[in-house]
């Protein structure tokens, strides 16, 4: 397949973008476009060409997206774009789930690219992948003899991660307030901060300003923002204990989105690894699991052209 590839990460608030110039390359000329300020992937597309890829026609394309993806059809769960990969007119063009990106990226991450946050170095089992941004997103990664399969998923959509009483009584304040079935994207993602900081206010009985998760992470010298931060990476120990627990994944649990390389100090110094082995009959086989920080710039374009490659290869040796 012809070269330049395109290979794009489509969020809910922007949109990255990067060629590929070469065989097993890296993405290069990136850009990162707001999201809003486009119709839709098309005119995205079309502006990142035309304004930092010198106007070149992709020969092939991977489109990462935060959001459901079924055949060539694609719809970003926490913004209004729709439609199909076919409207860009990119011969040989893929979608993949945006984690499911980022799961395909793990196994080229080194050295400053992670941080640990616990346990032993990964090895090359089962990976898993979850992060909190502008949504929750879980996915992962299983080895095989012609290299990685990702694995995509909805988990940011299972019931919230609740644990001791602190949690219980958040998700019954929210609960009163309007939220009626609490799921684990409403509290560990950017909005979930601040929903976070509303339930904590509410339980405290404190008459608090709506903040955002900006302000949140800014503000560790007030208390409830503090508390905020604290029980936000304690449920996410627990919710990345219950993902490593459904995959089997004794390779290693990664944490990505762009909301935790904001709070790197903090996560490492909160209940987070705790939480993440609290299980009462296999804390030894959680213990046993990998847990590191993706602070790698744009990972999932890494892991699309990684997948791209791959798919290529595998059809022209078809």
């Amino acid at each position: 397949m012809s070269l330049p590839w395109l290979v794009a990460d489509i969020g809910g608030t922007n949109a990255r973008f990067g060629l590929v110039t070469e065989r097993g390359g890296q993405p290069e000329a990136v850009a990162v476009l707001a999201g809003a300020e486009h119709d839709g992937l098309p005119e995205a597309v079309a502006a990142y060409i035309a304004d930092h890829a010198g106007g070149v026609q992709p020969g092939a394309a991977c489109v990462a997206i935060a959001g459901p993806v079924e055949g060539d059809r694609y719809r970003l769960t926490n913004a209004g774009w729709t439609g199909s990969v076919r409207d860009l007119g990119i011969p040989n063009a893929w979608l993949l789930n945006d984690f499911e990106a980022l799961a395909a990226s793990l196994p080229y991450l080194r050295g400053d690219d992670l941080i640990s946050l616990g346990g032993p170095e990964p090895s090359r089992g089962v990976k898993a992948v979850l992060g909190p941004g502008t949504g929750l997103g879980v996915g992962g990664l299983v080895p095989s003899a012609g290299g990685w399969v990702p694995i995509p998923g909805e988990g940011g959509h299972v019931t919230a991660p609740v644990l001791d009483r602190r949690d219980h009584e958040i998700v019954r304040a929210l609960r009163a307030d309007g939220l009626e079935h609490v799921v684990a994207e409403h509290l560990l993602s950017g909005p979930g901060l601040s929903r976070l900081h509303r339930g904590l206010a509410l339980v405290h009985g404190t008459d608090a300003p709506a903040l955002s998760a900006s302000d949140i992470v800014t503000r560790m010298d007030d208390s409830l923002c503090a508390e905020t931060v604290e029980v936000f990476c304690a449920m996410l120990g627990t919710f990345a204990g219950n993902v490593a627990l459904t995959l089997g994944a004794r390779g290693g649990v990664y944490l990505g989105g762009g909301v935790l390389p904001r709070i790197v100090d903090r996560v490492r110094s909160s209940d987070f690894r705790r939480r993440f082995e609290a299980t009462p009959t296999l804390n030894d086989y959680l213990s046993g699991i990998a847990t590191a920080l993706i602070v790698a710039p744009q990972p999932a374009l890494t892991g699309a052209a990684a997948w791209l490659n791959q798919r290529l290869s595998t059809l022209e040796f078809a």
